[in-house]
């Protein structure tokens, strides 16, 4: 059963790099082009990681993030922030809403895929 990533950006062709790559990969993904469409698909399904942006416009990802750590399906859900934000004050409010790691963008896809590995086991 192929696991199962959600991506969360409001870049239409980012999100569909981190696809091909995921896909390629042998993952199922999900999209959502902010943090509020990203709640909507949390619908119950199992959802292995989430990817998300930090800076998107209706809701960002830390604000996103500290939501859905609050649904009970989702709670334990490794999250990794992908964004164009290195600063430190931004990387710990991604750390105290619950994201594992912090990828900064511009990303090559194998390094996507490493951080992925290391937060979902086969």
């Amino acid at each position: 059963m192929a696991k199962t990533i959600m991506i969360v950006d409001d870049s239409a062709s980012l999100r569909q790099v981190v696809s091909i790559a995921l896909k390629g990969a042998g993952f199922e993904v999900i999209e959502a082009c902010d943090g509020q469409d990203a709640l909507s698909k949390l619908n119950g399904q199992k959802i292995h990681l989430i990817i998300s942006d930090v800076n998107m416009p209706n809701m960002d990802g830390i604000s996103f993030v500290r939501e859905a750590k609050k649904l009970p399906n989702y709670k334990f859900t490794p999250v990794i922030m992908l964004t164009t934000e290195s600063q430190e004050a931004k990387k710990q409010a991604g750390q105290a809403a619950g994201a594992k790691a912090w990828v900064v963008k511009p990303f090559q896809p194998a390094q996507m895929l490493t951080a992925v590995s290391k937060l979902i086991l086969p």
